[in-house]
C-alpha cells in the first residue's frame, strides 16, 4: 500500500474527539469488568486510566500496561485502544492497565504539545506539565509492570517501527513484534529511523541510560521505575487510520503473546 502523500510539514489526517473515545473505551470496558481512575491534572483535564484484573489471579499473572495520546497529532493510538477493548482482545489471564488519552488537549487541537506548548513526551524527568505530574504521581503508587507498550505514531515515516528499551536485547521481544506487523502494514526499512540507527528494519534500540537524554520520555520513566521491559510503537501516520490501527493493535497482540511465551516456556520434552 502506497502512502498517502497528506502529511506536509506535519500531520494532516484523520483527527479525533478524545472526549468521545475515551467515554467509549470507559463504556465499553466497564460491561467487562474493568474499573475506571480519573486523574485530576486540573479542574478541567482529568486522565482516565482503565484496570483490569487477569482471571485466574493464580499462578502470579503477568502484568501490561499500556497508553495512547500522549502527542496529540498521533490519534491511531486511542483508537487502537478502543478497538482492542470493544473486540475482548486481551487475554483473560494478565493484568492489564490502560491509559489511553494522556494529551486531551492536544488531541482536541491536533497538535503534539498540550496547551501550554510542553511536548509531554519530554517531561517526565522535570514533570512541567500538570498532566504527566498527575500521570507520575500515579505511575508511582502502582506496582511494577512486566511489560510496558507505548503507542505513538510518526508523521514522516514510511512504514511502523518501534523503539525497544531492555536491558537484555538476547530476550528481546521486537523480533516477534516486527514479523505479525508486517502481514498488515508496511516496515520502515531505513538504515536511519529518526535520527538514529536502526538496528534492523523497523527496530531502534536506544542507549537506556537517563543521563544521556535529560528530557525523559514516558518509556525512561517507566524504565528507570516500573518496568524492565518497554516498547514504543510507531505507527506510520501517513497512511490510512484502518491500517495504522490494525497495525498496533497487531504489535500490541504479538508483543503480550511473545512475553507470555518467555515468561511461560513450554516444557522440555522428556529425555
Amino acid at each position: 500500500m502506497r502512502r498517502l502523500g497528506q502529511n506536509i510539514q506535519g500531520y494532516r489526517g484523520h483527527c479525533i474527539d478524545p472526549d468521545r473515545v475515551a467515554h467509549a473505551i470507559v463504556q465499553q470496558a466497564a460491561l467487562d469488568g474493568w474499573s475506571t481512575h480519573l486523574l485530576d491534572a486540573s479542574p478541567s483535564i482529568r486522565l482516565p486510566v482503565l484496570q483490569r484484573p487477569a482471571r485466574p489471579q493464580k499462578p502470579r499473572p503477568l502484568r501490561c500496561y499500556l497508553s495512547a495520546g500522549i502527542h496529540g497529532d498521533e490519534p491511531a493510538g486511542p483508537l487502537a485502544l478502543l478497538d482492542m477493548v470493544r473486540s475482548r482482545s486481551f487475554p483473560n489471564n494478565i493484568d492489564l492497565t490502560l491509559c489511553p488519552v494522556l494529551n486531551p488537549r492536544g488531541l482536541h487541537a491536533n497538535d503534539r504539545f498540550n496547551t501550554d506548548g510542553i511536548d509531554l513526551n519530554r517531561d517526565y524527568n522535570h514533570l512541567r506539565a500538570p498532566e504527566t505530574s498527575a500521570h507520575v504521581h500515579w505511575l508511582a503508587s502502582q506496582p511494577p509492570w512486566d511489560l510496558t507498550l507505548l503507542l505513538h505514531e510518526d508523521w514522516e515515516s514510511a512504514g511502523f517501527y518501534l523503539y525497544e528499551l531492555h536491558p537484555d536485547t538476547h530476550l528481546g521481544l521486537a523480533d516477534p513484534v516486527i514479523a505479525s506487523v508486517s502481514r498488515v502494514c508496511p516496515i520502515e526499512l531505513a538504515p536511519v529511523i529518526d535520527g538514529r540507527d536502526a538496528y534492523a528494519p523497523g527496530i531502534i534500540r536506544p542507549s537506556i541510560d537517563p543521563a544521556a537524554r535529560p528530557d525523559w520520555p514516558e518509556a525512561f520513566w517507566l524504565l528507570q521505575n516500573r518496568t524492565q521491559r518497554n516498547l514504543t510503537l510507531e505507527a506510520p501516520s501517513d497512511f490510512p487510520m484502518a491500517l495504522r490501527v490494525g497495525a498496533l493493535v497487531e504489535a500490541v497482540m504479538a508483543a503480550i503473546h511473545a512475553i507470555s511465551r518467555i515468561a511461560s516456556p513450554s516444557p522440555r520434552p522428556s529425555p
